[in-house]
C-alpha cells in the first residue's frame, strides 16, 4: 500500500512552456502527491499524467546543449569502451543522440519516442526508432542478433509499466549482456531536500533498495554501483540477468544498500521528516524574495527547467518576483514558464549593471554555470539557490 508523505500542490506539465498568444488560455494541471510503498521501498507520485501529453513531437530537453552532459555522455562511452567491448549497443531514451554519437553507426541503435529528437539523430545517420521501448521493438530490433548492452540513462523513472520495460529487455539481452540504468539517487534527493525531483514526468525517484526489488521478479540483479554527480546526485546501475554468473556482485552493492539503510529509506517516518524540511525550505525561500524585492533588487532566474517549475509553482512564485527567466534551449526562448507565466529569454553573459541576484533554477549544473559567470560573481553578483536549503551566494 503506498502511503502519502508529500503534497507540493496543483502543478502544470512540467514541460509545457506556453506561448505568448496561449498565455490566456486554461493550463492543464495536476495533483503532484508523492508516497511510499513498504512493500518494495518504491517511492512514485500518485497521479499519472498520459506519456503522450509529456512526450510529444515538441520535447524541449536536449542532451547536447549541456558541456557537463555532453562530457558525461562521452566519457561514460570511453569507459564502456574499455571495460565491456560491446559490440551491438541500444540504448532507450537517446534524446538528441549525445551517447549514441561516441560509437560506430553499427554498433548502436537509439530508441526515442519524441520526434524532434529522434529525427536529430536520424539526420546523422544513427539507426533510431521512433517509439517506446516495448516488447514488440525488442523482437525487431534484435531479429538478427541480442544486445550486449542495453544503456538507459534518466528515462526508467519516466516510465510507468515496468513489465513492458522488464520483459522488452530480457527479449534483447545477449546471454552475457547487462543493462545499465542511470537515475536520480532517492537518498541524494533527501539529503539534499531537493523536493523539485518530482514532477509529472518523474514518476519514480529510485533507491538501489527499491530496484533492487523490482528487478527480482524479472530475474534480474544489481552487480555493481556507481554513484555519479549528474541531475544533482545519480545512481548508476550495472544489472545483469540472474542466470550470467559471468559478472560477480560487487560490494558496492551491499554498501550502498547499507548506506540507504542507515538512512532509513526503508522507514516511512524518514519521508515524514523530509515532507517538514520541504516546508521549512518553501518558507525560507520565499523569505528571501520577500526581502529582496522590498529593497527593490533586480532579481532574474537561470535555467527554466522542469525542476524549477515545480519550485515556482509549490511556492507560489511568479512575475513579481522573477523578471524572466534565461535559459539555452532554443525551444524555450520567448515562450513562458508553465504555471509561473514568467517570460524565458534567450541565455546571454551576466553583468553585474543589469542584475542584482540570480535564481538559480539549474542548480544541478551549478559547477558549469558558476565557471561561465565567473566575471559576473567577481563584480559583487549572487546566487538564491533552495538545495539543500535556500540561501544567498
Amino acid at each position: 500500500m503506498i502511503k502519502k508523505f508529500l503534497d507540493l500542490g496543483y502543478q502544470p506539465l512540467a514541460n509545457s512552456y506556453i506561448l505568448k498568444d496561449k498565455l490566456k488560455h486554461k493550463e492543464n494541471k495536476f495533483k503532484l502527491e508523492v508516497g511510499f510503498d513498504k512493500k518494495n521501498y518504491l517511492v512514485s507520485i500518485l497521479k499519472t499524467v498520459s506519456k503522450e501529453k509529456m512526450f510529444n513531437k515538441d520535447y524541449p530537453y536536449k542532451s547536447s546543449e549541456s558541456n557537463t552532459m555532453r562530457k558525461s555522455f562521452k566519457d561514460f562511452a570511453n569507459k564502456i569502451k574499455k571495460k565491456f567491448k560491446p559490440k551491438f549497443i541500444i540504448e532507450i531514451g537517446s534524446n538528441d543522440g549525445a551517447f549514441i554519437k561516441n560509437f560506430s553507426r553499427k554498433n548502436v541503435v537509439g530508441v526515442e519516442p519524441c520526434k524532434n529528437l529522434a529525427q536529430i539523430t536520424k539526420q546523422k545517420k544513427f539507426t533510431t526508432y521512433s517509439e517506446y521501448w516495448s516488447q514488440k521493438l525488442s523482437k525487431k530490433i534484435t531479429k538478427i542478433k541480442k544486445a550486449d548492452l542495453i544503456y538507459s540513462a534518466n528515462t526508467l523513472s519516466h516510465i510507468e509499466n515496468f513489465n513492458e520495460i522488464f520483459k522488452a529487455v530480457d527479449i534483447a539481452l545477449s546471454k552475457k549482456g547487462i543493462l545499465i540504468l542511470e537515475d536520480p539517487s532517492l537518498l541524494k534527493c533527501l539529503q539534499n531536500v531537493a523536493y523539485d525531483q518530482f514532477y509529472c514526468e518523474h514518476i519514480y525517484v529510485f533507491s538501489a533498495l527499491s530496484l533492487r526489488e523490482i528487478l527480482k521478479k524479472f530475474e534480474l540483479e544489481i552487480f555493481d554501483i556507481e554513484n555519479t554527480k549528474t541531475h544533482g546526485g545519480s545512481n548508476r546501475y550495472y544489472i545483469k540477468k540472474k542466470e550470467n554468473d559471468f559478472y560477480k556482485v560487487t560490494n558496492r552493492v551491499k554498501e550502498e544498500i547499507k548506506k540507504e539503510l542507515r538512512f532509513g529509506l526503508d522507514k516511512f517516518s524518514t519521508y515524514q521528516k523530509f515532507e517538514k524540511k520541504v516546508k521549512i525550505s518553501k518558507n525560507k525561500l520565499l523569505k528571501i524574495f520577500d526581502s529582496l524585492n522590498s529593497k527593490k533588487f533586480n532579481i532574474i532566474g537561470y535555467g527554466a527547467t522542469a525542476k524549477s517549475c515545480t519550485v515556482l509553482n509549490y511556492c507560489g512564485l511568479g512575475k513579481k518576483d522573477i523578471k524572466y527567466f534565461y535559459d539555452t534551449t532554443s525551444y524555450k526562448i520567448n515562450k513562458y514558464l508553465p504555471g509561473s507565466k514568467i517570460l524565458i529569454k534567450k541565455y546571454k553573459k551576466l553583468h553585474r549593471s543589469e542584475v542584482d541576484f540570480v535564481y538559480l533554477g539549474a542548480w544541478n549544473f551549478k559547477e558549469e554555470i558558476f565557471m561561465k559567470e565567473k566575471s559576473f560573481i567577481k563584480n559583487g553578483g549572487k546566487f538564491i539557490i533552495h538545495v539543500p536549503f535556500p540561501k544567498i551566494i
